[in-house]
């Protein structure tokens, strides 16, 4: 039996020389972001500095710049809405395994209306509602701090990192 590798996707026009950059860009972005956050916010010692989502908003940010998915609006704004409707599901939904279905699907919706779909938005909803005690307790500033804090320090350094590298971000259509 012969193996199909029609699952397998393609990543249209990425070189080498793309692909290593996108990887470069990450290290660099997810360093950055991990060592401002902490330098930022050292007196939020209860809270994760860096939250999980942000490797995968930059995977976006570097490796598919042009995605809409990767843009700073839908960086930021996905993020810090998701978590947002994952703190309120954590609040008022009070049977845990409906408080994360409700949380990234809410997520979805709340996006969506809001123009700033971004997929790593669906795992900070997500860590608002099992992220532990001290997410929990942080409530309402937890989207602020550290997850909106974390989005724009990774898109200001995707700013960067591609107007040195000589990539368009956030991107401008070619009319």
């Amino acid at each position: 039996m012969k193996l199909s590798f029609s699952f397998v996707p393609i990543l249209a026009g990425a070189t080498l020389r793309d692909r290593l950059f996108a990887c470069v860009g990450a290290l660099i972005g997810v360093a950055l972001t991990s060592l401002v956050s902490a330098m930022a916010l050292h007196d939020w010692a209860s809270l994760p500095l860096l939250v999980a989502p942000i490797g995968a908003s930059a995977v976006l940010v570097f490796a598919v710049p042009a995605s809409p998915l990767a843009q700073p609006w839908s960086v930021l704004g996905g993020n810090v809405v998701s978590a947002l409707v994952g703190v309120a599901a954590a609040r008022f939904v009070p049977v845990p395994y409906l408080a994360v279905g409700v949380a990234v699907g809410g997520a979805i919706f709340a996006m969506s209306l809001l123009r700033c779909l971004h997929p790593p938005g669906g795992a900070a909803a997500l860590t608002a509602v099992i992220g532990g005690p001290a997410v929990l307790g942080a409530g309402y500033a937890f989207p602020f701090v550290p997850v909106g804090v974390n989005s724009l320090i990774l898109i200001l350094v995707g700013i960067a990192f591609h107007k040195a590298s000589g990539h368009s971000y956030p991107h401008r259509p070619i009319p």
